[in-house]
């Protein structure tokens, strides 16, 4: 990488300045949560991670970038691409091990959600081809996708719980399954060597009568200032490939971090404050903080920005990068797995997506 390049994205990274956290803003917002939880319990979770396992000394060589430039920007050692897999073949094989987790069967089931950025076909959704992919294309289970890129399982898990809630559906299968791989732009180094690929899935139902489980509070905000901050120019009708067919870069994906991490930290304080705004506890008072695994840097800003000990806050970024909606329920999946959160544990899941949007669910687990 070129030094004048590489000084000029580290002097852009270095003007970002967060406001300032004060615990007693969210601590002093107390009250009572019971009339707005929805009794509603993860069952259990799957993940699927694609066998090719890349290394950032691998990509380091192939860019031509100075060994450790890319741990040191964007905190990955480790990702995974697909060979064969597709975001349905993907999203089947979590959903087969959320199945067997949950000790569940595939028909009973009452619905599910794809809840992804990425998708195999424009049409048909993917949602139906992840059923098919399973086996169970004449189930006639129904499925649909909810694409809130990175918010996608938050905003699904939202979705849904309230569904069950309401006595809509009874057993919610949610699956996010995300390739990223396909669509990197190996000219933005930043962007390229922090994606990875993988699915997760979660299986949801009414909570039992004699257990605690509830998502307590959610929230989401969007920002349509930062929509182009992360973008895929091509593939929509503004830019058809019947348009411009040749341009390759535009069907790739291309992010301002800097604008991005920016923006996002300006509004958070605000926003965690009206998610904690009914609850009895605070942020800093919550067994584990699961965010979007968006980068090393945001992991590292949010955990000092948040005040949140090491066991409080959830990370496999380095393992697994930035898996865009997949990340926040793989990074659940493996800290149910790892023992680090169990029954009764109140969990705090938060993150971005493009828009710009904020997300963030409040739940006993």
């Amino acid at each position: 990488m070129p030094k004048r390049m590489l000084k000029l994205a580290l002097k852009t990274e270095a003007k970002i300045s967060l406001p300032k956290w004060k615990s007693t803003d969210i601590l002093s917002n107390k009250g009572t949560h019971r009339k707005s939880m929805k009794k509603i319990q993860i069952a259990g979770m799957g993940k699927y991670l694609p066998p090719l396992r890349v290394s950032s000394a691998e990509l380091e060589i192939k860019m031509g970038l100075e060994p450790g430039w890319i741990l040191e920007k964007s905190g990955v050692e480790f990702r995974h691409y697909v060979e064969e897999d597709s975001n349905s073949s993907m999203g089947a094989k979590a959903l087969e091990k959320a199945l067997t987790n949950a000790e569940m069967e595939y028909e009973e089931l009452d619905l599910i959600i794809s809840a992804a950025g990425s998708y195999d076909y424009p049409i048909p959704d993917t949602s139906c081809l992840i059923q098919k992919a399973a086996g169970k294309g004449l189930s006639g289970i129904p499925s649909f996708t909810v694409d809130a890129t990175c918010l996608s399982f938050l905003t699904a898990l939202d979705l849904a719980a309230c569904l069950i809630e309401i006595g809509r559906y009874r057993n919610i299968a949610i699956v996010s399954s995300e390739i990223a791989s396909k669509s990197l732009n190996p000219q933005e180094w930043e962007s390229s060597t922090l994606l990875g690929d993988g699915a997760a899935a979660a299986i949801l139902r009414p909570t039992p009568e004699e257990e605690t489980s509830a998502v307590l509070s959610a929230a989401m905000e969007t920002y349509g200032d930062g929509a182009f901050y992360t973008w895929v120019k091509g593939g929509g009708n503004v830019f058809h490939p019947r348009i411009e067919a040749e341009d390759r870069e535009a069907y790739t994906f291309h992010m301002n971090g800097p604008a991005v991490l920016g923006m996002a930290f300006r509004k958070l304080r605000p926003f965690v404050k009206k998610l904690f705004q009914k609850l009895d506890f605070s942020l800093q008072e919550i067994e584990l903080f699961v965010p979007h695994q968006a980068s090393g840097v945001a992991l590292e800003k949010a955990q000092s920005f948040f005040r949140l000990e090491d066991h409080q806050f959830m990370s496999n970024i380095r393992d697994h990068g930035n898996c865009i909606g997949a990340s926040i329920p793989m990074a659940l999946c493996d800290a149910i797995s790892q023992g680090r959160v169990k029954r009764g544990d109140r969990v705090c899941l938060l993150g971005t997506g493009a828009g710009l949007s904020l997300g963030g669910l409040v739940m006993t687990y």
